[in-house]
């Protein structure tokens, strides 16, 4: 329990979000997310990258408190969020529950609502421990033409506040396509690299940002209904480039 708690504490990205830990077992755990308008969208509403990073979170918890300090580095090899309603102006809460612990994988579901109960989203994440296995051969990414045009809405991202505490910056949004850069800084940080939260906001908002490409600016409101990731190795501390069409 030591590890996870350790775990919990030291990860600036978690001190950044002010996550604060309410029950925490091998099997179970409760995270609260209180209201932090730097944690939103405009209007108060909860960054979909921020639900995605406690859910993530949750389930990283209860698996180091499981699987214990043998389990060395971990990363989730599955993860998938519905998001059902917006939090606004409001604290969240995670509720995070074991399905099943294998001899490295730990499953979950992880349910993210408000004081009030109202569902805000559902997540099914797997977390594997490496358990001192060598790091995994990465295959390299395909890239594109590396044309440079934010458009019109691209200068207006960091506007947001979350998106602009990450640093994140957009390069191309035009056609339907985006590419967004997040350099590394110590508020995304993991006690072994990029925060993996940190890595999944960015793929939220690389993908929304592609939305807002095809549409221009308009009188839109814009959400991301899911997300389905793969996280292959744990995040390095390096600047990350995401590309979206």
């Amino acid at each position: 329990m030591e590890f996870a708690h350790s775990w919990l504490a030291e990860s600036p990205y978690i001190s950044t979000l002010g996550i604060v830990t309410k029950t925490l077992t091998a099997e179970d755990a409760v995270l609260e997310l209180p209201f932090n308008d730097d944690n939103c969208n405009p209007g108060g509403v909860l960054h979909g990258g921020v639900a995605a990073s406690l859910s993530v979170i949750g389930a990283h918890a209860v698996s180091r408190a499981t699987l214990g300090p043998d389990a060395g580095t971990l990363h989730t090899v599955g993860f998938q969020i519905n998001y059902l309603a917006a939090a606004i102006n409001e604290a969240v809460y995670a509720d995070v529950k074991l399905l099943r612990r294998g001899k490295e994988l730990c499953f979950f579901n992880v349910d993210v609502k408000t004081a009030e109960g109202k569902p805000i989203a559902n997540a099914s994440i797997a977390v594997r421990g490496r358990f001192g296995k060598p790091p995994a051969k990465l295959q390299s990414a395909v890239g594109d033409s590396g044309e440079i045009d934010p458009g019109p809405m691209g200068a207006r991202i960091g506007g947001n506040s979350f998106i602009g505490n990450r640093g994140i910056e957009a390069e191309l949004m035009k056609g339907g396509r985006s590419r967004l850069v997040m350099p590394w800084q110590d508020n995304n940080a993991d006690i072994e690299g990029v925060h993996e939260g940190a890595a999944l906001a960015l793929f939220d908002t690389t993908g929304a940002m592609a939305a807002w490409a095809e549409t221009g600016p308009g009188m839109y409101k814009a959400s991301t209904p899911a997300i389905q990731a793969q996280v292959l190795a744990p995040p390095p501390r390096v600047t990350w480039l995401l590309i979206a069409r």
